[in-house]
């Protein structure tokens, strides 16, 4: 786990029973130093190193999104084509207007926010994206809203006050049906979070944010992947391709008591698979196993074995990976990032030192020493790891 421990501070089993998807908690003080997380030094250097393109970084004002020309300025390369660099002094005047900054998915650019989502990708079992937002008055960038995702935000700098008015439907979604009722002109609740506060929103909570206590704010904002009936069902739909029923053409031109009939037997197959009471695990390995993540290369190692050097740092791709047993009860099955691997069972405490290590890094030396097994043998693993994405190096120190 990273040292921020964010499960625990949120409330462990006790939150995932009691609280998420069902009402917000407020956390003050949950992180002792968030700087560990992101300084302003850190996003600078983001913004200055990088070609963030909208909406990837973008500024946005009462709710809409600021023109990208009013705080960049065109170049063209010599090879003629245009990149927009940022202007330092514009971003400053229109932030100094009211206007807030959003970086997107900024987990993927700095690596202590990546572990911090990697670490609540494995308590919650679903992907997280990371946000940044920085504003400097009190006017509001988003105005009154809700999201479609739940959100665990982390106050890094400053202060901002959040209004929450509550949900006025159920679970909304990107795609629905309808939309949620206006809120209440009076919020339910009104917080302001300081430095290592934490706040967590389940989705479709409506809520304003601004930074009103006369200082500027940067906060992150996790936002949990939802996994919901409609999903389920949506796999669902493609797993039961096996069947017959689900590959035959609809018998849109029979008769009613013909059309019954499929009906029928389709209605069997799709009944008969909901009373599986393992159909929930099966569905969310899937999800665990296949989830992507966040894949990095592993250079210099390009080809054949890692060079069995006990200084070596490895790092999982991937904080959902899955340990089974094999089929035939003499081995273990391996899987993540979309890829399956069945290896000797000796290789057992080699894998479980590794999904314990997640988010972090571990190195060959380490490995060894805590399971036993030949250094040879150990990067062997490590190497055909690597070689579906699984695992990655990680030069010098870092954790």
């Amino acid at each position: 786990m990273s040292p921020l421990n964010l499960a625990a501070h949120l409330g462990q089993d006790e939150f995932l029973a009691q609280v998420l998807h069902r009402r917000y908690r407020h956390i003050p003080a949950a992180i002792p130093n968030p700087g560990e997380l992101i300084t302003w030094d850190d996003v600078n250097t983001i913004l200055a190193t990088h070609r963030l393109e909208p909406p990837r970084f973008r500024l946005s004002a009462n709710g809409e999104m600021l023109p990208a020309h009013r705080y960049t300025a065109p170049v063209t390369t010599r090879r003629h084509t245009v990149w927009q660099r940022l202007h330092p002094t514009e971003l400053h005047d229109r932030l100094a207007e009211g206007a807030s900054l959003v970086i997107d998915a900024v987990d993927e650019l700095h690596p202590p926010i990546g572990r911090a989502a990697m670490e609540l990708e494995q308590w919650l079992r679903t992907g997280v994206q990371t946000n940044l937002y920085a504003s400097f008055t009190a006017r509001e960038g988003f105005g009154v809203h809700w999201d479609d995702h739940d959100v665990v935000v982390i106050q890094v700098d400053g202060a901002k006050r959040w209004k929450l008015y509550g949900p006025t439907r159920t679970a909304p979604m990107y795609k629905d049906t309808d939309e949620p009722e206006p809120p209440p002109e009076e919020p339910a609740a009104e917080l302001v979070l300081r430095p290592g506060d934490m706040l967590y929103l389940p989705r479709g909570w409506w809520h304003s944010v601004a930074a009103s206590e006369g200082e500027h704010s940067l906060h992150l904002t996790f936002g949990i992947q939802t996994t919901t009936g409609a999903q389920l069902l949506s796999w669902l739909a493609d797993d039961l391709r096996r069947h017959d029923v689900l590959r035959e053409d609809l018998p849109v031109h029979a008769t009613a008591a013909q059309q019954a009939t499929y009906l029928e037997r389709l209605r069997r197959e799709v009944t008969t698979a909901l009373e599986d009471p393992g159909l929930l695990g099966r569905y969310t390995a899937m999800r665990d196993t296949t989830d992507l993540t966040r894949l990095r290369p592993s250079l210099p190692h390009i080809t054949g074995l890692l060079p069995a050097d006990p200084d070596i740092r490895i790092r999982l791709t991937s904080s959902r990976a899955q340990i089974s047993p094999a089929p035939d009860g003499d081995g273990v099955i391996f899987r993540a990032c979309d890829n399956e691997w069945e290896l000797a069972k000796e290789a057992l405490p080699l894998l479980q030192r590794l999904t314990s290590a997640a988010p972090g890094t571990v190195s060959l030396g380490e490995l060894v020493a805590a399971t036993g097994i030949p250094i040879a043998d150990v990067t062997a693993v490590i190497s055909d790891l690597m070689n579906g994405q699984a695992a990655t190096v990680v030069q010098g120190n870092r954790r």
